[in-house]
Parts: structure tokens; C-alpha cells; sequence
């Protein structure tokens, strides 16, 4: 592994993220004609089929196929969804979601053997400041999280840093093309997220809102399908397994940012200078994790 991104990596990695983050854009008007659950169980039906049938299943064994469906699709989003169905605002959500950074690398220590080094670690905390500053803003502006909901959101993090170690393990054990990954373990969520939306979103209703969804809508959900979820999801995949989790895991400290700036953008939505402010944290954060070591070198040479 490499002690720093390329600067082809660095620009996936940014690119990565702002999809990312701009996919709260089409999930909030996709929503507003299809339910959460539905929605999900759309978004990996459509990033598995029909690519399933033209892209050759990784070789790898079929347990980590199914565990990285299980974790990205199941329990990531399901669990996020549900915590948001249970009161979670999404804005909220986005932010409290990150917090799979942190899991990410403790995963990654305890079950991989990447090493921390305190860059990473600085970089880490000033980033995890500037997103605290935010989700304060949040909260001050009136936006309540309920206990179980948070909790939920906490899990689906959890969830997604799992998904993380396991598609680096098969990357790293198996030499597993990244994009059959992904495009094969979409399988696994469309059913059990079909299930849980006749379940909890009034049964055939669910049904009835896909069938009446307009292109538009459906375009949203296509570009979840392909730009968040096959391109995001594949690409993310191939930079953990190219370098250290401590150092590409706390760019999704910028998920959010890119967030807010999509709905400035997009939506209309206001930025305050508090907001700005836990931005250029995050921005700081992230230097200093990925060129700490250097800057540091830098300083000590200085007159």
C-alpha cells in the first residue's frame, strides 16, 4: 500500500463522495412518490440487473458476496431508513451515519492489520469537530433525534464499516474485481427490503406508488442505481483495498458537505456561516490526515 493517493485516486475519492453526497438530492424527490423501503429495493435491483447476466461472478466464496449485500444493502440502508421512518431527520442522518469512519478503521485494525498513525488520527479529530459543529447546527435549528431512530442510524454505520472490511478482505484474499462485487451482491437487498416495504409502508400501497412513479422519479432512481451505487460503491471498494482505511475511510466526513452544498444547490437550501464554518473544518481535517506527514516535514525544515 501507498502512504499517499495519487492524484488520479484523490480526484476518484472526491468525486466518489460528492456522488455521494449528492445523492441525498434524488433520495429526497424520490422519496416524495416512493417509499423509503421501496425506493432501496429499487436502487440494487436495478444496479444488479440485468448487468448480472454479462458481468462473470467474482471469484470468491459465496459467503462474502452475500455478507457485503447483507451489510451495504440490508442493514445499511435498511437500518438508516428505518431509523428515519422512526423520526431520524435526514439531514441528521447524514451526519450521524458517519460515524462509520471511525468503525471503519477500528474494523480495519482489529481484523485486517492497518496500522493508525497520528496524522490520522489529528486529521480524524479536526474533521470529527467540524462535523459535531454541524450536526449542532441541527439540532439548534430544532432538529430532535428519538432514541431508538439515533440508535438505528448508529447501526446502519456500523453496518457499512463492516461491509468496508469485508470487500477489502476479498480484495485483498481473493483479488476480487470490485464491480462484479458490487453488481452480484445487489441480489442480496431487494428482497428482504421488498419484504420489509410491504411490511411497514401499507403493503400493495408500496407497489401502487412504483407502478404511478413518473420518469423523473424514475430517473432518480436510476442514478442511484448506477452513479451511487455500482460507480460509488465499486470504486470505494478498490481505493480501501489500495491504501490504508485510516487514510481514505474520513473522506466520508465530506459526504454531508457535499450534502449541503447539493441542496444549496439544487433545492434551494440555505448555508449558514455556522455550516461554513464546520465545513472548512472538515476540509482541514481531511489535509491533515492525508498530507500530515509531509506538512509536518515541511514546518520542521522552516527556518
Amino acid at each position: 500500500m501507498t502512504a499517499y493517493p495519487t492524484p488520479r485516486d484523490l480526484a476518484l475519492i472526491l468525486l466518489v463522495v460528492a456522488i455521494w453526497g449528492f445523492s441525498f438530492v434524488p433520495i429526497k424527490l424520490g422519496l416524495r412518490e416512493i417509499p423509503p423501503f421501496a425506493l432501496a429495493a429499487l436502487r440494487f435491483l436495478f444496479a444488479a440487473v440485468p448487468l448480472v447476466f454479462f458481468v462473470r461472478r467474482p471469484r470468491i466464496p459465496l459467503l462474502l458476496i452475500v455478507a457485503y449485500g447483507g451489510a451495504i444493502g440490508v442493514f445499511q440502508f435498511g437500518l438508516l431508513f428505518l431509523g428515519m421512518k422512526l423520526g431520524m431527520p435526514a439531514g441528521l442522518s447524514s451526519l450521524v451515519i458517519q460515524l462509520q469512519v471511525f468503525f471503519t478503521i477500528g474494523l480495519g485494525i482489529a481484523f485486517l492489520g492497518d496500522r493508525l498513525h497520528t496524522q490520522n488520527a489529528v486529521g480524524a479529530v479536526i474533521a470529527t469537530v467540524g462535523v459535531v459543529v454541524l450536526a449542532a447546527y441541527k439540532l439548534r435549528e430544532g432538529a430532535s433525534a428519538p432514541f431508538t431512530g439515533l440508535l438505528l442510524v448508529v447501526a446502519a454505520a456500523v453496518a457499512w464499516a463492516a461491509g468496508n472490511v469485508v470487500a477489502k478482505r476479498a480484495a485483498k484474499d481473493h483479488a476480487a474485481d470490485m464491480f462484479a462485487l458490487v453488481v452480484w451482491s445487489s441480489l442480496v437487498p431487494p428482497l428482504p427490503l421488498a419484504l420489509v416495504s410491504y411490511a411497514f409502508e401499507g403493503g400493495t400501497l408500496a407497489w401502487q406508488a412504483v407502478r404511478d412513479a413518473s420518469a423523473f422519479t424514475w430517473g432518480c432512481v436510476l442514478f442511484l442505481s448506477f452513479a451511487a451505487t455500482l460507480f460509488g460503491f465499486a470504486s470505494w471498494a478498490r481505493l480501501l483495498h489500495r491504501y490504508p482505511t485510516a487514510l481514505v475511510a474520513p473522506f466520508g466526513l465530506l459526504i454531508p458537505v457535499s450534502g449541503l452544498a447539493s441542496g444549496w444547490l439544487f433545492l434551494g437550501e440555505s448555508l449558514s456561516p455556522v455550516q461554513f464554518a464546520g465545513v472548512l473544518l472538515v476540509l482541514a481535517g481531511l489535509v491533515v490526515n492525508v498530507y500530515g506527514g509531509s506538512l509536518a516535514l515541511l514546518f520542521r525544515r522552516l527556518p
